[in-house]
């Protein structure tokens, strides 16, 4: 019989600046992880050959379709990100609101754990990558020694 997990939730406290702050630093790292996939994608198109080749082939696909899936989850966790940062002057506009705020708060904790989510997936996927293109530019190295 498995033993039930405990569902801890600790959340911490933080003020409407902490917030405004958190919130600004994921869209900018979203913003950088945007730019990069575009690098990640010209990294992968000049070695597009060594790619489908037979040797790596299958795994390069299976590497692909991650970071795909991972391009087009990065604008609506984006947009989500923007909305819930103008939401914000809930917290800011003076007006004793509990049930709201507490809302905003619990939102923010979810995206918390979606955004931490979505950066480690993207730098497992990332890791692949590199991996994945080091070991064919190794090979290529290799196969113009032996030449």
């Amino acid at each position: 019989m498995k033993a039930k997990q405990p569902r801890v939730k600790y959340v911490e406290w933080h003020s409407p600046e902490e917030l405004h702050e958190i919130s600004l630093n994921w869209v900018s790292e979203l913003k950088f992880i945007k730019d990069e996939q575009h690098f990640l994608d010209e990294l992968i198109e000049n070695h597009t050959l060594q790619l489908i080749s037979k040797k790596t082939f299958e795994k390069s696909k299976n590497i692909l379709q991650e970071l795909s899936l991972s391009r087009k989850g990065i604008e609506p966790l984006l947009k989500k990100i923007i909305n819930h940062h103008n939401e914000l002057t809930i917290l800011l506009d003076g007006v004793d609101q509990p049930i709201k705020e507490k809302q905003y708060k619990e939102d923010h904790w979810e995206l918390t754990i979606e955004v931490s989510t979505y950066l480690n997936k993207y730098k497992e996927i990332k890791r692949k990558v590199f991996d994945l293109i080091k070991a064919i530019i190794k090979e290529g190295k290799q196969k113009r020694l032996l030449r």
